[in-house]
């Protein structure tokens, strides 16, 4: 199997688990403050990657660039952002305004790596934009606590298409474990530094919010974190940002069987655009 094809498979696995998170941080938010929560998530997650790579973490030292660095920011500015934001709009704004990421992800591609992705690319980025718009058919009643929300998670959306790129260029430069664990680190370090000057930090010790953020620390931080690290510089950054757009589609059928969630005519039209915008951007020739 060619490289890229590979990568792009376990960039789709990433999507999928990812796509289970929402619900479950929408959830634990009732249980804890939103930067404790994520602080929390990645200390977890530090301290497992830690124990199990250390020896490969630790062997030599850490001496990351400015693309390393960028990326470390990026990751916790992303998340921070994106769970303070759905502690103040809903789990479909939040797909939606997040999944935006594909549309900015070509720009910063230009910008700051002046590569010009493929035509069938743009192409497939307007289809799972559109897509994703019927997909998730945000309602129009919008309050102010749900537009800052939304503003919350637009910002989250920018920092994760900087973020994306900018792996792209860390993850050739720099030893995969060393950045994958100091993206970790720098999350926990910065949520529990900033918490006592942007809310009131709070976290319960309930059994539910535990398993939940075991789940999101190992699944969704440890193994995404490494998959994205380790694979995505096997593909262009612009086909990375269009996969992740299955995200809400993944969110849409595990909701439908888990919690009976129907999605409609609406919805399954837009998730067949963003198929087809997957697939163009996939076959598109230079």
């Amino acid at each position: 199997m060619q490289p890229s094809r590979r990568s792009e498979i376990f960039l789709l696995l990433v999507t999928l688990i990812w796509g289970s998170t929402f619900v479950i941080t929408k959830t634990s938010l009732d249980q804890a403050s939103p930067l404790m929560f994520l602080g929390v998530r990645f200390l977890i997650a530090a301290l497992i990657f830690g124990a199990v790579f250390h020896k490969k973490i630790f062997s030599t030292g850490f001496r990351p660039k400015k693309a390393a660095i960028l990326v470390c920011l990026t990751l916790f500015l992303g998340f921070a952002t994106q769970t303070a934001g759905l502690k103040f709009t809903s789990a479909s704004h939040s797909g939606f305004i997040t999944g935006l990421l594909v549309i900015f992800t070509p720009i910063f591609q230009v910008i700051i790596e002046r590569k010009f992705p493929k035509r069938g690319v743009w192409f497939g980025v307007i289809l799972v934009t559109f897509g994703l718009y019927l997909l998730v058919n945000p309602s129009s009643d919008i309050t102010n606590d749900v537009l800052f929300g939304d503003f919350l998670t637009l910002i989250c959306a920018i920092l994760y298409a900087v973020y994306i790129v900018y792996l792209d260029i860390a993850s050739r430069e720099t030893d995969i474990y060393q950045l994958t664990f100091y993206q970790f680190v720098t999350v926990f370090v910065f949520s529990f530094a900033a918490a006592p000057f942007f809310e009131t930090p709070y976290l319960t010790y309930k059994t539910d919010l535990w398993v939940a953020l075991f789940y999101l620390a190992i699944m969704a931080t440890i193994v995404t974190t490494f998959i994205q690290t380790r694979f995505q510089k096997d593909t262009t950054p612009a086909k990375a940002a269009v996969i992740f757009t299955m995200e809400p589609v993944f969110s849409a059928v595990l909701a439908f069987f888990v919690l009976n969630e129907m999605i409609g005519l609406t919805g399954i039209f837009g998730g067949t655009l963003i198929v087809i915008g997957l697939l163009t951007s996939e076959l598109s020739k230079s």
